[in-house]
């Protein structure tokens, strides 16, 4: 088998890549990124010559050549800063996320596998988990998740036109791992939070509303379900999570810290201002979607992927707070 993993430099596509690497179907991994690694990072990988690497942008180089002669493309592909460029966003996201579609009818591949998101769900229960079959609607404060809402429309109207091209969508929890502590606190932190106060016993309280209660999962169990997608002869999307639930006192529990439940309208009205005056780079969409996305149900990931998370979501979260706090990285660009 030869897989083409587009957005190899990720969060996802670095563990995917390591967990396909010792997969003896697949003969051949072509690797897709705008900043592939170099030598010296690409030799950490030390996958020899079953990987090769493209440097390519979504939203403008022909992406075709590299899709010829795959037998499936993995897309990882998506940008979630800067969140003020929202055009940016909207073009890497959205636009080139249909380039890839394109893409890969246009080459023939056969089996396309999409990493969509908790995110793509409308709004739902946090006290019972939904299947699958939640409306992927999106939460429509939240500019992440109504893209990746519009790119799961999209799919939906790929697979009706061409019936014979396997789709599979990967909807994942929050993914978490150390490598990744660089890289996301880049993305949610901002320059202002002492990376050394992200640990257990220096957070005195842990404000947040009781209506977050929300799901992780390790990267490394995550490229897990990745492989059995692309190896198994499966369609349609999998909810991805591992236990337990995350919540207040659940995190108080972990950082060794007092559970303050905040009122979710503080918590919103305070990420709204310190992102207007630039203090961090979140903006209150995310409070809004971790408010509102469903808890989800993996009974078929585990059913017909044979999944089943490694480590916990407990685990997976302390992995990430080392990584944020010891400033861990990993051998691409993007996660350093």
């Amino acid at each position: 088998m030869r897989v083409v993993v587009v957005g190899a430099t990720g969060n996802v596509g670095v563990s995917l890549l390591r967990a396909l690497k010792n997969r003896p179907e697949v003969e051949h991994i072509v690797g897709v990124a705008r900043r592939p690694p170099g030598n010296e990072q690409a030799a950490e990988y030390g996958y020899g010559g079953k990987v090769s690497w493209r440097a390519l942008d979504l939203t403008s180089d022909d992406l075709a050549p590299a899709f010829d002669g795959a037998d499936a493309v993995v897309h990882l592909a998506w940008q979630i800063q800067p969140a003020r460029r929202r055009s940016q966003l909207h073009l890497t996201n959205v636009h080139g996320s249909r380039r890839v579609f394109d893409a890969v009818l246009s080459s023939g591949v056969s089996t396309l596998v999409h990493a969509s998101s908790v995110g793509v769900y409308a709004p739902g229960p946090k006290d019972r988990a939904v299947n699958e079959s939640w409306p992927h609607t999106g939460i429509a404060t939240s500019s992440y998740s109504r893209d990746k809402a519009t790119v799961e429309a999209m799919l939906d109207r790929l697979e009706a036109a061409h019936p014979t091209l396997r789709v599979v969508r990967l909807r994942p929890a929050l993914i978490f791992q150390r490598d990744a502590g660089t890289e996301i606190a880049r993305y949610f932190l901002g320059p202002l939070v002492p990376r050394s106060a992200v640990r257990p016993r220096m957070l005195p309280i842990v404000p947040m509303p009781d209506v977050m209660r929300f799901q992780a999962v390790h990267t490394d169990d995550v490229a897990q379900a990745y492989v059995a997608a692309l190896l198994r002869d499966v369609r349609g999307a999998f909810n991805i999570a591992a236990d337990p639930v995350l919540d207040t006192a659940r995190l108080a529990e972990l950082f060794r810290a007092r559970p303050v439940h905040a009122p979710v309208r503080v918590v919103r009205a305070l990420a709204s201002a310190t992102y207007a005056v630039g203090l961090q780079p979140t903006d209150a969409g995310w409070v809004d979607m971790a408010a509102l996305t469903p808890l989800m149900d993996t009974t078929r990931a585990r059913d017909e992927l044979d999944w089943q998370p490694r480590m916990s979501a407990d685990a997976a979260l302390l992995d990430l707070t080392e990584g944020i706090q010891q400033k861990a990285t990993g051998p691409t660009p993007a996660l350093r």
